[in-house]
């Protein structure tokens, strides 16, 4: 397979059509960020040139492939609008998480502001609903309520839950609105403009919110478990940042009175290296660890058996591989 697919294709004509069609959706990608203004333009393209492995815009294509027609043009239409979407996001993201990266290059709101960060997500916003127009009413309704659940994700992010609220539940309610949402929704629109029955449609946005959450939550895990050198990242950022995340939410409900360290490190300011460095190497020993991977795996087996409506080729093998990924990436 080919590092540059973000799915794991092993069918080589498969993957010859999802690459070709990917690069005519790269190419129209770039039509749709431009606006009357180059500094507008220049902004909006930003983030679509540092690069990125257009996984959302790639599950449609997929998805696709599942319906009677997967070359039709509202195929490509709906990856754009996916991506596009994604894409805006981002730059809200990162005036939230005030980061000063994306992809390896200058984050928007640090190479102009905050404010240029903002309005340029909104541009991209729109964008994609003028794509989704074209596509029908009933699209505009499903990216509508994508949209709803992208945003309460990212503002339930920001928002401790109540004193009655399960930390676990809220955290795992941001996770299905910022990160599911929108995945559930390329499986969904590749599957209905490809041309697949309702069953199919179905059963893919099913599985395409259980596998999107599934390799968020995977993320968390690895950014516990993994070395600097094997991820290419920071070993424990989320947990320096005091970022709530599935091992951390399943250490803190722990009532065992020998995690009251762990318990007092994680309420404690991890910028300090050697505290961090203390509830790093606490928590990867502790039994929350296990607990979190055994969670992903079962969500793995759970989008996995969505898919028992698709009959067996390449398609399913592929979808069926991507969640395994999920499952093995966190063990």
């Amino acid at each position: 397979m080919s590092s540059s697919l973000a799915l794991p294709v092993t069918d080589p004509a498969l993957e010859a059509r999802l690459r070709e069609r990917l690069a005519v959706v790269e190419k129209a990608l770039y039509g749709h960020v431009q606006s009357r203004f180059p500094y507008v333009t220049e902004a909006a393209s930003h983030l679509l040139d540092a690069g990125g492995k257009r996984f959302r815009p790639l599950l449609v294509l997929l998805a696709a492939e599942a319906g009677e027609h997967p070359a039709a043009e509202e195929v490509v239409t709906a990856a754009c609008v996916v991506e596009v979407t994604h894409l805006g996001s981002l730059y809200h993201d990162d005036v939230m998480d005030e980061a000063a990266l994306r992809r390896g290059a200058d984050s928007a709101n640090a190479r102009w502001d905050n404010h240029v960060a903002i309005l340029t997500g909104d541009f991209l916003f729109a964008r994609s609903s003028e794509l989704t127009a074209t596509l029908g009413a009933d699209a505009v309704r499903i990216q509508a309520e994508t949209f709803t659940r992208l945003v309460e994700g990212q503002i339930m992010e920001t928002v401790a839950p109540g004193p009655d609220e399960d930390p676990l539940a809220h955290y795992l309610e941001v996770v299905a609105g910022k990160t599911g949402s929108l995945i559930a929704t390329s499986a969904r629109y590749g599957a209905r403009f490809g041309g697949a029955s309702r069953e199919v449609e179905e059963a893919l946005t099913a599985y395409g919110e259980i596998v999107g959450g599934a390799f968020q939550l995977s993320d968390d895990i690895l950014d516990i478990a993994s070395e600097s050198e094997e991820s290419g990242k920071v070993a424990g950022t989320d947990l320096r940042e005091g970022v709530p995340t599935l091992p951390v939410l399943m250490a803190r409900a722990s009532t065992d009175p020998a995690d009251a360290r762990l318990l007092e490190l994680l309420d404690a300011d991890l910028a300090d290296d050697a505290l961090h460095a203390e509830a790093l190497e606490l928590l990867r020993r502790h039994p929350a660890m296990d607990q979190a991977r055994a969670y992903v795996v079962a969500r793995a087996e759970q989008a996995k058996a969505q898919l028992d409506v698709l009959p067996p080729g390449p398609v399913r093998s592929a979808l069926e591989s991507f969640a395994d990924i999920v499952a093995v990436r966190s063990a």
